[in-house]
């Protein structure tokens, strides 16, 4: 069984989303906001809800995305591992970085992706909850 695609249906590739992946690594919010539909929903790792924190739209995601880089300055992807299935994606990853308050972030996680005009609509964001 194939795991991945080169292609979703909606013709996202995986060229779009190593693009996406980048625009992370660079802290650029208006680059990965690109990369989404302009009523996306994203939902953070963290946040007040079972789901985390949820945001819908460019606008309120970018002001999420921007503060998620402020409140961990050194913030990096690596080992990003995505898959593609018709409208929906998944990427595995470690996130490493200082936070603000000089806490140390290594931990892994992972991103479900619906996608609509080649375009990401929704990111839900998950990560290892770790007490080290």
């Amino acid at each position: 069984m194939t795991l991945s695609v080169e292609r979703a249906k909606d013709n996202v590739t995986m060229e779009f989303m190593a693009s996406f992946a980048d625009a992370w690594n660079r802290h650029d919010a208006d680059a990965v906001v690109a990369h989404m539909t302009e009523d996306c929903i994203y939902e953070a790792s963290s946040g007040p809800e079972p789901w985390g924190a949820r945001c819908i739209g460019r606008e309120a995601t970018r002001a999420a995305v921007a503060a998620t880089f402020a409140a961990v300055p050194d913030m990096a992807f690596s080992e990003v591992r995505t898959y593609l299935y018709g409208e929906r994606g998944f990427a595995e990853w470690r996130v490493t970085g200082t936070r603000a308050d000089g806490r140390r972030l290594d931990a892994y996680g992972c991103d479900a992706f619906e996608f609509r005009d080649g375009l990401i609509a929704a990111k839900r964001s998950y990560i290892k909850n770790r007490t080290a």
